[in-house]
């Protein structure tokens, strides 16, 4: 009976505080060559959630543009969407990239003018893309992050996310992205020290290049981090969209990496 009532009393509280559902995926060199198919299909994989945060759009080669045809076709999908495409990275290599953010107006607000951090951006090869959110009143500042490839140390750079939160100390962060780095590793300890969660564990997110003895997954590099005291964890998981597929080579022409994605409720 006990846990008859707890159960309603969860439920309960989910209808009087909104849920939201935020996707983050790796668009691997997103940019004109995705053709219209392709955007088709990224299309119909994620118009069912509110906030879309999206790491490797290429600087050039039409990725802004590209960002815009996924909001168009969005838009032709029943809601209505906005979108915000960042300014090139300051990378000190050649490996410049854009973010972008998407999300449905009907329920979320964007406050302010999204930024790429400046802090670090000297020792982050990809400096993070902030956009703050407002869902009833109450708001959410999601930063969005592409990290040097594992060869790289990625860790290097994830290190500085420790000092963001005092940063912002007024904001209700939440890390997204690819982070070329799995969360049980000891450059993450700080922020959860802070009281920050991931919503994913031991969940592989990258594609391998070939399929081997069954397996399609290669490493557990895609992540969200979230404030536990300040937002109430739901669901997550990660979008096995290569099973749509006949070929793991065909699968890869959308991305080396699966989408992941997080259902919440702000406290």
């Amino acid at each position: 009976m006990k846990t008859k009532l707890l159960y309603f009393f969860f439920l309960s509280s989910l209808s009087v505080f909104p849920q939201t559902k935020l996707l983050s995926w790796n668009l691997e060199n997103f940019g004109k060559s995705k053709s219209d198919q392709e955007i088709a299909f990224i299309t119909n994989t994620i118009k069912g959630y509110d906030i879309i945060a999206v790491q490797e759009v290429v600087a050039g080669n039409g990725g802004a543009q590209a960002v815009a045809r996924l909001a168009d076709e969005l838009n032709r999908k029943g809601a209505k969407w906005d979108y915000r495409i960042s300014d090139p990275t300051s990378s000190h290599s050649k490996k410049t990239e854009r973010y972008a953010f998407l999300w449905k107006t009907a329920n979320l607000k964007l406050k302010g003018k999204p930024w790429l951090e400046q802090k670090y951006h000297s020792e982050i090869e990809r400096e993070p893309y902030f956009a703050t959110f407002e869902i009833k009143g109450k708001t959410i500042t999601v930063a969005s992050f592409h990290a040097i490839t594992k060869s790289h140390q990625p860790e290097t750079e994830i290190k500085y996310f420790k000092l963001l939160p005092q940063e912002y100390p007024s904001l209700n962060l939440v890390f997204a992205g690819d982070f070329n780095c799995p969360q049980s590793h000891s450059v993450f300890t700080p922020l959860k020290n802070m009281g920050f969660s991931p919503i994913l564990k031991n969940q592989k997110t990258s594609l391998k290049t070939k399929v081997k003895k069954g397996n399609y997954l290669a490493s557990e590099y895609d992540n969200i981090f979230y404030k536990i005291n300040s937002i109430t964890f739901i669901k997550s998981d990660a979008i096995l969209f290569y099973k749509n597929f006949i070929s793991l080579k065909e699968a890869r022409k959308i991305s080396d990496h699966l989408p992941i994605w997080f259902e919440f409720s702000l406290n």
